[in-house]
């Protein structure tokens, strides 16, 4: 198998655990409302989107099949986002992101008999550990009782993780006409649209004089975005060169990277983030669950 499609999803799954970070202090930290941080956003996207358009277009030959088939996957893409990010108002980043990260069990159920790929014993163990792992962290105690309980977002995260499983399946097949480039750049323009349809309110424009601190926030605004478009073109490279069900499922270990990062910045920058205070017990499980994720991984890996 070869390693550098491998590396470079993981890479992406670094990065883009860093951008949601970001996105969990922006959204309820330092903007007004969450449409106010799409509109605030969409310009970013769009720019980057029209400047890579510009300069990787389209294949001549393109057929209209093919060309809708890619506007669809980047349109669900745009649309599992709307959802990721509004839950992240309302909830920990450390448990949004690891439900939508179970994404891969739909990649690999579509992508077999889609795209025809084939997944060994092996891997298919691999995949199942590393869901488990993000469904163990996406538990939390209830307040009222001893029991568990899944956080009151994690069907709207779990439709999330279906329309990206399903980005990811349709982009696959669409990458066999388009390059990587083209799949990000009409990604983005998609992902502004949907990002304008839903913040272009005259309320919402007058909520963009509540920014906290607007100088810093446009600052932090500029590094996560070329962050997201680095994070974005390594995702979609690692997918146009193996198995999307296997990149899916790389990717999937974002979550890993986002608790690293919650800790490392609930310990010495607390109420940066919306994390609460971790127990012993509570940290142990995550451990424990990082630990099954990390074993899928190198299961990839050696197979």
């Amino acid at each position: 198998m070869e390693v550098a499609w491998i590396g470079i999803a993981i890479l992406s799954a670094a990065s883009l655990g860093l951008v949601n970070i970001f996105d969990s202090h922006l959204i309820s930290k330092r903007m007004p409302g969450f449409k106010a941080f799409l509109l605030v956003v969409s310009p970013f996207v769009l720019v980057f989107g029209l400047i890579f358009a510009f300069i990787f277009p389209l294949p001549a030959g393109l057929s209209t099949w093919q060309l809708m088939v890619a506007i669809s996957s980047g349109l669900l893409r745009a649309i599992s986002v709307i959802i990721l990010l509004y839950s992240l108002r309302r909830e920990e980043v450390s448990r949004v992101v690891p439900v939508v990260s179970i994404y891969p069990v739909f990649v690999a159920i579509m992508a077999v008999p889609l795209l025809g790929e084939t997944l060994s014993y092996l891997q298919g163990m691999a995949i199942a550990i590393v869901v488990a792992g993000v469904v163990i962290i996406s538990v939390k105690k209830r307040t009222d009782s001893s029991k568990n309980r899944l956080g009151t977002t994690f069907f709207l995260l779990l439709g999330s993780s279906l329309l990206l499983a399903m980005a990811d399946v349709v982009g696959k097949y669409a990458l066999d006409y388009i390059s990587f480039w083209n799949m990000y750049w009409m990604s983005m323009l998609s992902l502004a649209v949907i990002f304008l349809l839903v913040s272009v309110r005259y309320s919402v424009i007058k909520e963009l004089a509540h920014i906290v601190n607007p100088r810093s926030a446009l600052m932090l605004l500029t590094i996560n975005e070329t962050l997201a478009v680095a994070s974005s073109i390594m995702l979609f490279w690692a997918m146009e060169r193996g198995p999307v069900s296997l990149v899916s499922t790389i990717a999937s270990t974002r979550p890993v990277f986002v608790i690293i990062y919650a800790l490392i910045l609930s310990r010495f920058l607390p109420g940066v983030l919306l994390e609460k205070d971790l127990d012993r017990g509570v940290l142990a499980v995550r451990l424990v669950a990082i630990a099954m994720i990390a074993g899928g991984i190198m299961i990839i890996y050696l197979v």
